[in-house]
């Protein structure tokens, strides 16, 4: 039985960005503009939409998600509401007591024993001045309930339910994974505890001064591993519980002040009565050490209208800390220098799948660019590498290829022709649609046979086909000349201009390796370009459009090589500069007499040298742009008129037409 197998392009199985469609969105923004990094802050930050059609969130939007979503928490909160629930459990209790002690004066009365009655009304009256004597602050109050005799078994029976579950309330704000088993806690449970802290404590402080961990993380977690469910390390335990700790805190901080002095007094009596307060006060201090990127002075203004346990609110205020620090670095710039260190599963607990489902496509997207070498961090900066350019110079390429082929006036005219204008190489290449080729038959009945597998018939796809590479009899050697006066960037050429060179640069140096390729930007003045440092080029804020130096230099680079030399100039406007007898710039608008006349002399010195000079010049009229066409007289290359739209087409189709007849 054969085997068959199938090719596709990778994507990750939950909707992974392809990395070079994201490229594509992020040379867009830095041809414009000239800052990858600021580039890659507006697309994470704004989003996008695939080829596809599908829309990945942004950080902006996910912020506003974040937002609502901490809002949405805040109204839920209300702590006043826990302690109006025990204060009225208490009002309860009295209630209970007092009537109870009322059935036990009736009692008394109805049995017509005078002493009991006087005995029975004398303690009556004592607890009552005792009930009318307590302090009204809850803590007070519980304390005073706790050193009162009850008269009422029911009522008592009710206070100590009250003292349990203010209790276990109360622990379970620090110790939230163990708030079921905290429900009860007995001496022995409560030693455990006492234990663990103070075990927890040791290894922290032991583990910062660099002793060996005693006792092991191991032991600890036999012992104590139901407090810290999933933890791997001691690191993760530490985590775990200064996240808790500092939530403790958060909730506390966002009370009221009469409202923290209350719950603070309820939680040092509590602390004390089980003799924990000394080893939960050192474990705090130790968590803060660790952990000092915790904000352990947060707060959040929680407005609910419904009551909930104080473990509740800690929980709470644990989600709105989480919450905060997204949206915090959400709403921060240089996003992407962070978005790999976001918190994925806490993202989807927070704001659901779907939001999840964005940050990891972004995330993916980010590190994609990376992992294949399209940008790299430079001195704490996100850069293109040369990797990066020539794949952004291809997809360019490509693109005015595709114009090319449906533009009506340009191209459909040619007609398919192989050319062979040297010796047969050795080698083949993949064919690309479009191409006239003479197949390389062996290459491609092996691609075939490795896309198919074994087997006969053997069947051909466009894929499998490669064509057979030619030397080129001659070499050629063409520098760009680009304009970058400050109209190139007013008038919106520069964008268009770029994208024309990086194509035209990596045509020549994939198609015809052995040819000479350079570019030059001239303003004020001319200097050489490396083709990795144009999709970041910016204007020339001088001004000036210098073209008698920048042809000066592009004779000078070609100085040394032979066959056939040319020089593409894009620019907006005629020579406004030139550099005088001392080599200094010198502008002057309308242009002065001496600029016209040394840009001309240059002119002359590139046709005596046999160096052809191609003019296209961007959004003028004719009539407006007459030094241009004394230029193609006196040298003999041709001059295009052509919008900036077209200008990238204009370029390859008559760079093509040349080559293809060198």
């Amino acid at each position: 039985m054969a085997v068959r197998y199938d090719f596709r392009q990778y994507r990750d199985d939950d909707g992974g960005v392809d990395v070079e469609e994201f490229l594509r969105l992020l040379a867009d923004d830095v041809m414009e503009h000239g800052d990858l990094d600021a580039a890659m802050d507006r697309l994470l930050h704004k989003g996008f939409t695939t080829e596809d059609g599908e829309r990945v969130e942004g950080l902006r939007e996910l912020l506003e998600r974040t937002r609502r979503r901490r809002q949405e928490l805040e109204r839920q909160g209300d702590p006043e509401g826990e302690f109006q629930r025990y204060r009225d459990w208490l009002d309860q209790i009295e209630a209970t007591e007092a009537n109870g002690a009322d059935d036990l004066l009736r009692e008394a009365h109805e049995s017509g024993d005078q002493r009991r009655l006087e005995v029975t009304r004398d303690l009556v009256d004592q607890r009552a001045m005792q009930r009318d004597l307590m302090g009204q602050r809850l803590g007070q109050r519980l304390a005073d309930f706790r050193e009162y005799e009850f008269i009422s078994s029911e009522a008592r029976q009710e206070f100590e339910q009250l003292v349990s579950e203010l209790n276990a309330d109360l622990l379970a704000t620090y110790f939230e994974q163990s708030k079921e088993m905290l429900a009860n806690p007995d001496g022995q449970e409560l030693q455990r505890i006492r234990d663990m802290m103070d075990a927890l404590s040791t290894m922290i402080e032991q583990d910062r001064r660099g002793a060996p961990v005693d006792p092991s993380f191991d032991d600890f977690m036999e012992k104590y591993g139901d407090f810290f469910p999933g933890a791997q390390s001691l690191e993760d335990v530490v985590r775990m519980m200064a996240e808790r700790a500092a939530a403790a805190e958060a909730m506390f901080n966002s009370l009221s002040g009469e409202q923290q002095a209350q719950l603070r007094e309820l939680y040092a009596q509590m602390m004390q009565n089980m003799e924990l307060d000394f080893s939960l006060s050192r474990l705090v201090s130790n968590l803060r050490q660790a952990t000092p990127d915790i904000d352990w002075q947060r707060a959040h203004r929680m407005r609910g209208q419904r009551g909930g346990s104080f473990s509740d609110a800690t929980s709470l205020t644990e989600q709105l800390g989480q919450l905060q620090d997204l949206e915090n670095f959400l709403g921060r710039a240089h996003a992407a220098h962070g978005l790999p260190e976001v918190d994925v599963d806490a993202v989807r607990r927070h704001l659901g799948d779907d939001a999840a489902r964005h940050i990891t496509r972004l995330q993916r997207a980010l590190k994609g660019l990376g992992d294949r070498g399209f940008v790299d961090h430079v001195q704490g900066r996100l850069e293109l590498t040369a990797k990066g350019v020539r794949q952004i110079g291809q997809r360019a390429l490509r693109d005015l290829f595709g114009q090319l082929r449906d533009s009506p006036t340009l191209g459909a005219h040619r007609s398919a022709t192989v050319a062979r204008g040297g010796d047969r190489e050795e080698t083949a290449k993949p064919w690309e649609p479009g191409e006239p080729f003479s197949l390389h038959l062996p290459q491609t009945m092996r691609n075939a046979l490795f896309r198919q597998g074994p087997g006969t018939p053997l069947r051909l796809h466009p894929d499998d086909f490669a064509v057979e590479e030619y030397e080129a009899a001659r070499r050629s050697s063409t520098v760009f000349a680009v304009d970058l006066s400050l109209s190139m960037a007013m008038r919106g050429n520069l964008v268009p201009a770029k994208k024309m060179v990086l194509a035209l640069t990596q045509l020549i140096r994939s198609k015809f390796p052995r040819d000479f390729v350079a570019v030059v930007g001239f303003g004020e003045t001319a200097r050489e370009l490396r083709v990795e440092d144009i999709p970041a080029l910016t204007i020339d804020y001088n001004y000036g459009t210098n073209l008698q130096h920048a042809l000066a230099l592009s004779r000078h680079l070609m100085r040394n090589e032979r066959g056939e030399r040319q020089v593409v100039v894009v620019t907006d406007g005629e020579p406004t500069a030139h550099l005088d007898d001392a080599g200094e710039p010198f502008f002057s608008w309308p242009p002065v007499a001496e600029t016209l006349q040394r840009t001309m002399a240059e002119v002359l010195r590139c046709t005596k040298a046999g160096i052809t000079i191609n003019t296209f010049a961007l959004d003028v009229e004719r009539s407006q742009f007459p030094f241009v066409e004394q230029i193609s007289q006196v040298n003999g290359g041709r001059t295009f008129y052509t919008s900036v739209d077209e200008l990238g087409v204009y370029v390859l189709d008559d760079f093509v037409k040349s080559r293809r007849g060198a």
